[in-house]
């Protein structure tokens, strides 16, 4: 009975070949749905990266559909609103750039990474100083009071990076419009986001490294361990660390590095108008500390002479030349200058509400003369410590036998320095500095000179003395 229920040989293989089959099947449909998958992953892959290889050698591709902002050589910025509503634009489309690749933009995963990596030791409270400065003013040799001090990260003019990649339309419109991009990039900066500057770097930085970090030896920071990473060979680096050689500068360590130190400061020469700084004053996250450093105005007009010689041919050929008067145009931008740097001082004197405890002058004059008392006054505004690492530095490089002659030089003879101007101006080039910038110097306490005797005579005295008012 049972033999007459079982199958026949052949229909027992033939049904063990459909399930064989099925199985078969069943695996080949896996392995192209499998394939489809990658396909279209790749397929992902790809726009991601030609999204990544249209980010530009300039900004303008990344954000080449707004003509409103065009960060390039010969880029322009029509109005105030303009930029403001296309630099949110720009921050947007990087954040969702960054989250396409799957990547947490920087400046949200900053918080995070500081508490998850490496904390840093309890101590005083984080603060951020800003020397706020113009050129020529001896911004270079103050910086490096806060420079050669090795709980604080210091930066020596990120924003050079800024003026080389964007330009505005001359007007109103163009001090306040580099005001806010400064602004915006000066707060990321003080975040420990430097990502931000690979934006503005050129060439383009590659996997976070760069060779064209400006003036990176400047800043002791990014040219110790482990920011120093090996020295590569036939890899040129335009701004080399001075004391030692080290590879490119890999933007991820030294932001690692920033979050690691306990206090934050940088110089910059490029940002005039203090009000733009309120946003940073009341931002919960930063302890703000500006510092204004002024130096006589005539002063500066002899350094940059000097320093930038090209930019001034029309004023030595007026010199050269005996004419009664200067083009008007110079005339207006030198009076310009001092007049922004005088109306920030009296703002920040006035201590409005967001400023209070904020806000420090320093006049170049009384650092050269007293750079120690000096140094010890700023450390104290800014409530950090002064180890005795920087008063053996100030001691060491305020005696030179001779100054240095490099235009960014930190080494000063300072007793002497600071009134070398005064034997080398003629007269009449001092009398347009005083009736161009007479508030900025009245304000500052530099007096004027009534003649070319009394410009020369080390005996009479152009500097008025300012105690504590400068303390503030």
């Amino acid at each position: 009975m049972e033999k007459g229920l079982s199958l026949p040989q052949d229909c027992r293989d033939f049904v063990h070949s459909l399930r064989m089959r099925g199985k078969y099947a069943l695996f080949l449909a896996f392995v192209v749905i499998v394939f489809v998958f990658i396909e279209k992953e790749n397929k992902i892959i790809s726009r991601v990266s030609d999204k990544l290889k249209q980010i530009p050698q300039t900004l303008a591709d990344a954000n080449s559909t707004d003509p409103a902002l065009v960060l390039a050589e010969n880029a322009s910025l029509l109005s105030l609103s303009e930029l403001d509503s296309a630099f949110s634009q720009l921050q947007s489309r990087l954040r969702n750039l960054s989250l396409q690749l799957g990547v947490e933009p920087a400046g949200e995963a900053l918080g995070e990474e500081e508490e998850e990596a490496e904390p840093r030791r309890p101590g005083p409270p984080r603060r951020h100083v800003l020397l706020m400065a113009t050129t020529r003013t001896g911004s270079s040799f103050v910086g490096e009071f806060f420079n050669q001090q090795g709980n604080i990260f210091y930066l020596f003019e990120p924003l050079w990076h800024i003026e080389r990649t964007v330009s505005f339309e001359p007007g109103g419109a163009n001090a306040a419009g580099s005001a806010l991009v400064y602004r915006d990039v000066l707060k990321q900066l003080f975040l420990c986001d430097l990502y931000v500057l690979e934006h503005f770097i050129t060439p383009l930085p590659e996997d976070h490294l760069t060779q064209f970090m400006f003036r990176r030896g400047s800043s002791r920071s990014l040219c110790e361990d482990p920011v120093c990473t090996p020295f590569v060979k036939k890899v040129f680096e335009k701004y080399h660390c001075k004391n030692r050689r080290c590879g490119p500068l890999n933007v991820t360590l030294a932001a690692e590095a920033c979050r690691r130190k306990e206090h934050m400061a940088l110089k910059a020469v490029r940002i005039r108008q203090l009000e733009f700084l309120q946003p940073l004053a009341e931002d919960p996250r930063l302890d703000l500390r500006v510092i204004q450093l002024v130096r006589d105005p005539r002063a500066v007009l002899a350094s940059r002479m000097v320093a930038f010689a090209g930019k001034y041919e029309t004023w030595k050929k007026w010199l050269a030349e005996g004419e009664d008067r200067l083009r008007e145009e110079e005339v207006q931008r030198l009076r310009g200058n001092c007049e922004s740097i005088r109306l920030s001082a009296e703002l920040g004197l006035r201590q409005p509400a967001w400023l209070q405890g904020r806000y420090m002058l320093v006049r170049y004059e009384d650092v050269a003369r007293s750079p120690l008392q000096k140094a010890r006054e700023m450390y104290r505004f800014a409530g950090i410590p002064l180890t005795p690492q920087v008063e053996d530095w100030i001691q060491k490089n305020t005696q030179a036998a001779r100054d240095s002659s490099g235009i960014y030089s930190t080494q000063k003879n300072s007793s002497e320095q600071f009134e070398k101007w005064r034997f080398s101006m003629p007269f009449k080039l001092a009398e347009v500095v005083q009736a161009a910038c007479g508030p900025a110097m009245h304000l500052f306490g530099y007096k004027l000179a009534r003649d070319a005797a009394s410009l020369t005579n080390r005996s009479v005295s152009l500097l008025e003395e300012r105690g504590t008012f400068w303390v503030t």
